[in-house]
């Protein structure tokens, strides 16, 4: 009888030669192998883990609500369960901010109505897919206490400081416009916040075009009067804008991201102090000028409607006649619209 390599006694009967071994390890290993690739085939979506996502979220010191979410970590809290982390980018202004978007330095962003007029006008690539309601109230012209200076019209001929391009220069236009004068009748002083701030102080200027909260700052310090505010005039809205395909892509995060919004706008008009009192330090202000200005502002984003994107052209055609952005845009491309 012919014998094998197993039975062959130079190898020994109690254990099995190296060779034999190795081959049926490789053998278990080929198995376990193929089980599991046979198990991540036939697995449903819903079983595997969700892919991490960041939300970087562009804001300025100025976005109140944005600070008090940033402060508290509510919104990391509701990310969490969706595998979602946030990163807070701040930028100096909404022209910033805007050109951060553009360029995919983050993906979402909260800025006022002017900057995103003229970053499309610029070419950039965004989408406003959230608004927050009208407070005409947070944007006035203000006059030094003692001004003899008690209506708009009477501001003809005067130096009036304001931000080139900003939401306050629309408020002007039609502040000026209600009361019968045109923009060619006073002379624009085009000054940051903060040198604006010094020359009404110093008596350079007569007037000041001005957003909450430097405007509750110069009320609440020097008693600056009010003249006028957007009441009956603009909406002063305030909009959230993304990138069209993060939009897309992550709708559970962005929805999430609202939710928080909503859900901290509610409560920080229902504890005015309180919150003034954590956003204060992070703006460097006073707490009562912090709670003024909150006071000023609504915190309820929803979706952009119709209505509101016609608000927003008025401005941009407002901007072309004063030849402040180059060529006519149509803001209803920028509005996003979701799959029906």
């Amino acid at each position: 009888m012919t014998s094998s390599f197993i039975d062959t006694p130079h190898f020994g009967t109690s254990k099995p030669p190296a060779w034999l071994v190795l081959r049926d390890l490789l053998a278990s290993i080929v198995l376990v192998i193929g089980l599991a690739l046979a198990v991540s085939l036939f697995m449903p979506p819903a079983a595997h883990a969700q892919d991490k996502v960041e939300l970087r979220i562009g804001y300025q010191k100025g976005a109140s609500l944005f600070l008090l979410q940033k402060a508290q970590g509510t919104l990391e809290k509701r990310l969490s369960p969706l595998n979602a982390t946030v990163k807070w980018v701040e930028f100096p202004a909404g022209p910033q901010l805007l050109e951060g978007l553009n360029l995919g330095a983050v993906d979402v962003g909260f800025v006022g109505e002017a900057p995103p007029i003229f970053a499309q006008a610029a070419g950039a690539k965004f989408a406003y897919i959230g608004y927050d309601p009208a407070a005409p109230q947070a944007e006035a012209i203000l006059v030094p206490k003692n001004s003899a200076i008690k209506s708009v019209t009477e501001l003809k001929g005067k130096k009036i400081a304001l931000n080139k391009g900003s939401n306050v220069h629309y408020l002007l236009v039609r502040l000026l416009e209600k009361n019968g004068l045109k923009p060619g009748d006073v002379q624009p002083v085009y000054l940051p916040p903060a040198d604006a701030r010094a020359a009404f102080e110093s008596g350079h200027i007569d007037a000041w075009v001005i957003w909450d909260p430097f405007a509750a700052a110069a009320e609440k310090a020097i008693g600056a009067r009010v003249l006028a505010d957007g009441r009956g005039v603009v909406n002063n809205y305030q909009y959230y804008l993304g990138e069209r395909g993060f939009v897309a892509k992550n709708p559970k995060v962005i929805q999430a991201w609202f939710d928080d919004s909503v859900a901290q706008g509610a409560w920080l008009k229902a504890n005015l102090k309180k919150a003034a009192e954590l956003i204060a330090p992070l703006q460097s202000l006073p707490v009562d000028v912090v709670e003024l200005s909150l006071q000023r502002y609504e915190f309820n984003v929803k979706p952009v409607p119709d209505s509101v994107i016609a608000e927003q052209q008025k401005l941009a055609d407002t901007f072309l006649e004063l030849k402040l952005i180059p060529k006519a845009i149509a803001v209803r491309d920028a509005a996003y619209k979701t799959a029906p």
